[in-house]
């Protein structure tokens, strides 16, 4: 007999190509975890399996976010040393 995990990837013993997929219709892994938006609601989804069909279950409320703003994201390091650490390029003598 299978372990559970094994279960669910393999009918009669035939590997079953499983996973979910996303808004833009985007193969996601089984196991993966994205943030899903429905209804209005945001929050971090994971792809699993139940009774051999992938479904996305919530695994916590709300979403994951860098709170990275554009500019910030456009600005060269080599002119705006502001978010450089000093230190540690320092070299020790």
């Amino acid at each position: 007999m299978g372990s559970p995990a094994m279960a669910d990837g393999y009918i009669n013993g035939v590997p079953v190509d499983c996973y979910c997929t996303d808004k833009q219709g985007q193969r996601i892994e089984v196991g993966e975890t994205i943030c899903l938006q429905v209804d209005g609601r945001m929050f971090m989804a994971q792809c699993q399996m139940s009774l051999n069909v992938p479904m996305w279950r919530e695994v916590s409320p709300g979403c994951l976010s860098s709170g990275l703003t554009a500019p910030l994201q456009s600005v060269d390091p080599s002119i705006h040393t502001l978010g450089v650490d000093v230190e540690i390029f320092a070299t020790k003598s």
